[in-house]
């Protein structure tokens, strides 16, 4: 018995060391990032973790400075990341109730065809996509990123979301069809309302891909003040004559507010969300 409570105490010794050393691996560089932004000077280099001189004057340069237009890079990406949430996670609905809910011809096709195409990195369709959007002339503007973003959100949710859907009891939909209410009043006064952890878990992922993402916004907005603050912020650190570390850091902590803040009031519910559409019951 004592060897058995010794092996135990011995895996419950290396858990929390493992445990430790990621949790500090996480949490060092983005404190190294926070404290760096208040450090005086323009480089992040230091040879202490704390500054020894903290100071707000970049932030006040984000929103003051003529070449910086953080406040309007920070409106285009808060547009477009909640207009591509709101279209995306009611396209991914609608697909997943589809699948979910009725028997039809090519269901199990277009379920594999989503599958298999949800394999593919999305920048394989970059230059497709490119070009589409230069024959359609919404180069350059937030509407192409948002018919992009929206457009792609099935492919990554409607498995989970379907999967959250199945476990719901079918009986609610018959004993709906009984007292005759229609396949949508089904679908927006039972399944909805049932559906909030799988709604809030589609909404934070599909808001922060086009918050944080660069590369498709690079390719497709080209003028400065359509830039979202993926591609604003790096043109401030890209090439050798700019070296705005420090502005760079008290961007990044601009940018990570608004999503840290939405993770902790929306923790439960988003665990509950992954967790019930993972498996089927």
């Amino acid at each position: 018995m004592s060897g058995r409570q010794g092996r135990k105490a011995v895996r419950l010794t290396v858990s929390y060391i493992i445990l430790i050393i990621m949790a500090i691996g996480s949490i060092y560089p983005a404190l190294w990032v926070i404290l760096g932004s208040f450090r005086p000077g323009k480089s992040l280099y230091s040879k202490t973790l704390l500054p020894e001189a903290f100071t707000l004057d970049h932030y006040r340069e984000l929103f003051t400075s003529s070449s910086i237009l953080f406040g309007q890079w920070y409106m285009n990406t808060l547009k477009i990341a909640v207009c591509s949430m709101i279209i995306g996670v009611f396209l991914t609905l609608l697909t997943s109730y589809a699948v979910s809910r009725f028997r039809f011809k090519w269901r199990k096709t277009a379920l594999s065809t989503v599958l298999i195409l949800g394999m593919f990195p999305g920048f394989m369709s970059m230059i497709a996509i490119y070009l589409l959007l230069k024959e359609w002339h919404l180069l350059d503007t937030h509407l192409a990123l948002i018919i992009v973003y929206a457009a792609g959100a099935p492919l990554g949710g409607t498995f989970i979301a379907k999967g959250f859907l199945d476990t719901i009891p079918r009986t609610l939909d018959e004993a709906a069809k009984i007292d005759g209410a229609s396949n949508w009043t089904i679908f927006s006064r039972i399944i909805l309302p049932l559906s909030r952890p799988m709604l809030t878990y589609m909404a934070l992922t599909q808001f922060v891909g086009p918050w944080v993402d660069y590369i498709f916004a690079r390719l497709v907005l080209r003028t400065k003040e359509n830039w979202t603050l993926a591609v604003g912020l790096f043109d401030m650190v890209s090439t050798n004559q700019n070296t705005n570390f420090t502005t760079f850091a008290a961007g990044a902590v601009l940018i990570a507010v608004p999503i840290t803040i939405l993770f902790i009031f929306l923790q439960r519910l988003l665990v509950d969300g992954l967790t019930s559409g993972a498996s089927k019951g």
